[in-house]
Order: structure tokens, then sequence, then C-alpha cells
């Protein structure tokens, strides 16, 4: 009798123990789902790629072919029916061989400045989403066109303190509607040295050789060797003779003027760094200049000319992923490039309260009539790749004004301002030209709109430049200037503000599709 009670009694505690482990469960659970609303869980570290987005993959396979469009020189392989061998002789005058390289736009220009950007920003992307790139075929192709333009970098630098910074004579190219296989006219160079300065062009240029130097480091070590040579020597050379290249050199400010050359010295202190482990360079941008010339906590645009927000987010990847002996005072300044980074990214984002207003109704962001396409193609750029810095290290969310946005909201960001360029805008239309089925037929291109047979002089060609035709030749892969504020788009070839393909647009969708091609493959050290 009294072992039936005490079995009684077991049984209540049971059922009360029972009881309440079901209360705290839904209690605890309640907690955790207010917490998580508030407070995002970090996202799975991604696993082996998944399956590869097909639009993005067929987008960048047609963007790529935009620098063979570009290439100058005698050309390798040629995939372009419509391009052959031109430019063979520049840089003779000085015994050099500046044949290679690229042509800037629609024009046979080749400027040194945006031609290394290009550089840079390809050596970025590859060392970013190279194996991406090459599941679906183009990291091959990508690291070819990066060597023609670094070959010509190489010989654009024939001693430490001289660097040439432009082949032709853009009044007297400008005058002319020729294919570059016929040009005749004298092809004048510029360059900057210890008394004409040109500290942003010898620090972009010292920025793509570093960058590149990575890329080649596994296929090429005496290549990448050389590269980082001639890397480290421009940067030497553009930090002790300080000078604006548009005032020792006045002619470039029509074209690509430059407002400043702070923001390359720390771009290509940033990539040295990256490239040699020497934590001098580290200290350069984080101790000695970070204050001084890295604006932190103020957003700013990437573009050619302003390489700022590009280094806020390349820095903020040592401070993701770590690095070795770093001093409090560089962990502290690299602490300040992350943040500026992240301000970047609450500036892109559409719904973050700190959020930018200047945008197109179809929500593309939009700063400047010329050429409006750099500005939302280089921030979606940036935005991919921090929202994969983020996934990498499982670091759920970054803070706007009080609201925590994910990995997964600057991605979306990213591919919204990529499918506005492929065809999901107001006039259902892809600014990337051979992309879809409705793309500019008027681009404002030389060589695309002459016909391949055709041997014209200067000026006699430019009846093909105010023909009414279509241009007889596709500019593969040139991303156009892109849509007004109202997004209209005129299709004129004598429209170049927003017609006019260049090749550092090339080079920025190259690395936003790239991003975009599936998640999470963040490859170099």
């Amino acid at each position: 009798m009294g072992g039936k009670e005490k079995s009684k009694g077991y049984c209540g505690w049971l059922i009360a123990f029972v009881v309440l482990g079901i209360v705290v469960a839904v209690i605890v659970l309640t907690v955790r789902h207010k917490h998580s609303s508030h407070k995002p869980v970090p996202a799975p570290i991604p696993g082996p790629p998944g399956a590869i987005e097909k639009k993005y993959a067929d987008a960048l396979g047609v963007a790529m072919q935009f620098f063979d469009v570009q290439k100058s020189g005698k050309l390798v392989n040629n995939k372009i029916s419509w391009r052959g061998d031109s430019a063979l002789q520049d840089g003779k005058e000085k015994k050099l061989d500046l044949s290679k390289g690229m042509y800037d736009a629609g024009d046979h220009m080749k400027f040194g400045l945006p031609m290394a950007f290009t550089a840079t920003i390809l050596s970025w992307t590859i060392l970013e989403y190279g194996d991406q790139m090459d599941a679906v075929n183009q990291l091959e192709p990508a690291q070819d066109s990066l060597k023609w333009i670094t070959d010509y970098l190489i010989n654009a630098h024939p001693s430490p303190n001289v660097l040439y910074i432009q082949v032709g004579d853009p009044d007297i190219d400008h005058k002319c509607w020729e294919r570059p296989e016929t040009m005749a006219e004298k092809r004048p160079l510029i360059q900057v040295n210890t008394s004409s300065p040109g500290t942003e062009v010898a620090a972009e240029t010292a920025a793509a050789l570093a960058s590149s130097s990575l890329v080649f480091k596994s296929i090429d070590s005496k290549y990448s060797s050389l590269l980082l040579k001639h890397a480290q020597e421009l940067f030497t050379f553009a930090d002790t003779y300080r000078g604006s290249y548009s005032i020792s050199t006045p002619q470039v400010q029509t074209f690509y003027n430059s407002t400043g050359y702070e923001d390359e010295l720390l771009w290509a202190a940033s990539w040295l760094y990256h490239a040699t482990g020497d934590a001098s360079y580290l200290n350069y941008v984080t101790v000695q200049n970070g204050e001084k010339f890295a604006n932190w906590l103020s957003p700013t645009l990437f573009t050619w000319d302003n390489k700022l927000a590009g280094t806020q987010v390349l820095l903020s990847r040592v401070s993701f992923f770590g690095a070795k002996e770093v001093s409090d005072e560089e962990n502290q300044g690299l602490h300040m490039y992350r943040k500026t980074a992240a301000a970047i990214m609450c500036f892109l984002l559409p719904d973050s309260p700190r959020a930018t207003h200047s945008r197109t109704d179809g929500g593309l962001l939009w700063f400047s009539e010329w050429n409006s396409l750099l500005h939302p193609v280089a921030s979606a750029f940036l935005a991919v790749i921090y929202s994969d810095y983020m996934l990498m290290t499982q670091t759920a969310s970054i803070t706007c004004g009080g609201e925590a946005f994910t990995p997964a909201d600057l991605r979306n960001f990213a591919i919204s301002q990529a499918d506005y360029v492929l065809g999901d805008n107001p006039l259902k239309m892809s600014y990337l030209v051979g992309y879809g089925s409705k793309y500019p037929k008027y681009v404002h291109h030389r060589g695309a709109s002459i016909p391949a047979d055709a041997d014209t002089g200067c000026t006699d060609g430019f009846k093909w430049l105010s023909s009414s035709k279509p241009n007889p030749n596709v500019a593969m892969g040139g991303l156009v200037g892109g849509p007004f504020l109202n997004e209209t788009y005129i299709d004129s070839r004598n429209n170049s503000m927003q017609g006019e393909p260049t090749t550092y647009n090339s080079a920025l969708i190259v690395g936003l599709l790239s991003g975009c091609l599936y998640g999470g493959s963040i490859r170099w050290s």
C-alpha cells in the first residue's frame, strides 16, 4: 500500500516537471523569436557552389567579349571577325612597344588612368570570383585580357620614375571617324616623371600591377614577380613625387580630369599589402594616412577617379578575415575602414534609413547624365563583394540607422542593379550590347559603325557616323552609358552621352555578373 502511494508521488512530480519544462520551452522560444526579429542569425557559410544562374552566365559571356573588341596591337587568337591588327607603331618614337593595351571607348585613345583602373577591377574580380568564372569558361579569357593590359603597363614604365600615361592626341583622334586598323595619324605620347608628377595615375598603375601579380602568382611566378617589382617602384614614385597629373599635364583635364590623388595612394598601398604581406603598407593606410586621406564615415561613390569606396571594402576584407601581427593602432584604422564600408552599404541599400534617394523610379542608382551606369554598376559590384565577406565570416548583419540588414539584402540590391542593366527596366531593353533580343543598335563606336572592308581616311568615315542604318558590326559586350533620370534612352550614334561604351564599364559589369553567378566562393588569401 505504501509502495503504491510512493509511486503516485513520483508520478505527480514527473508530471509537474514535464509541465514546467513545456512552459520554459515556450518562454525560451518566444524570447528567441522576439530576439531574432531584431538581430538576424548569421547565415550559414556557403558550401560548394550550387546551380549557376544561367542568365548571369550568358551575360558574362557577352560582356567579356568587349575586351577583345577594344584590343590594340597585333591580335592573337582574334575572336572578333571585324577587328584586326592596329596601332603597331605606338611607342616607337621612344623606342618602346606600346602597341598592346586597350582603346578607351568608342575612340582610339589609350588613357592610362582608366585603363589601369580596368586592370585593377578585372584582377579583383578574378581574385574573388575566379572559381565561378572558371565554371562558365570565362576565367582564362579574363586572364588573357588582363595580361593584354598589364603587358602594356609594364612597357609604359621604362624606368622607376617615368610612366607613359597616354598614347594619341584626343583632339586629333576625335576629329577622325575611322577604323583603328586604317588610322594613320600621329599618336604622340605623354609621360609623368619627377618634374611633371602624376601621383594618381602612377598609383593606380601600381594598384593594377600589384593586384594582377596576385592573379598570376600561381600561373607564372616570374611574370608575377615582374608585375610586383613595377608596382612597388611606381608606388614609391607616386608617393615620393606627389602632384596631380591634371596639373602637370593639363591636356588630360578634358577627358579624365582627376579630383585628387590621396585615394589612389591608399588604394595602391592596400593592394601592395595584399600582394606582399609587408606590414609597412598596412601602416601606411591605417596609421600614417588613414585619418588624413580616407574620409572615414563619409560614404563616397566608386569610380575611375575616386577609389575611396573600393579601398574601404578592400581593407574591410582584412578586418573580416584577420591579419597577423597587427598593432592596436592599425586595428583601429582597419575598424574605421570597415565601419566606413558598412556606411557605404547603408547608403546604397534602398530600404535603409541612410539610403540615398538618387534613384530612378525603376530602382537604378542615378547620379550623372554622362555614363549613368558607371555608378550603379560599380556600387553593386562592391555590394556583392561585401555581402560575400559577411557570409564567409558568418556576420549576420550591418546596422543602418538602428535597423539591421543582412548579406541577402546587399546581394538583392546588387542583383537589382544587374537585372536593370540586363533588361528589367521600363524600356525592357538590355544596356549590354549583344545581350537579349533588344539592345542599342547605334552604339557610338568607330570600329563597330564602319564596315570591316571599308578603307576610310580620317574624315570621310564620318558618313558612317551620320548613317541612318544600324551599326554593321556589333560591339559585343559593350556597356553603354545608360538612361537619363526619367529612364529614357536615345539610340543614336551621335549620342555619346548615353551610347558610348567604355572599357572600364566593362570591367565593372564583368565583376558584378561574376559575383551574381552564385554566392560565396572567396578564393584568394
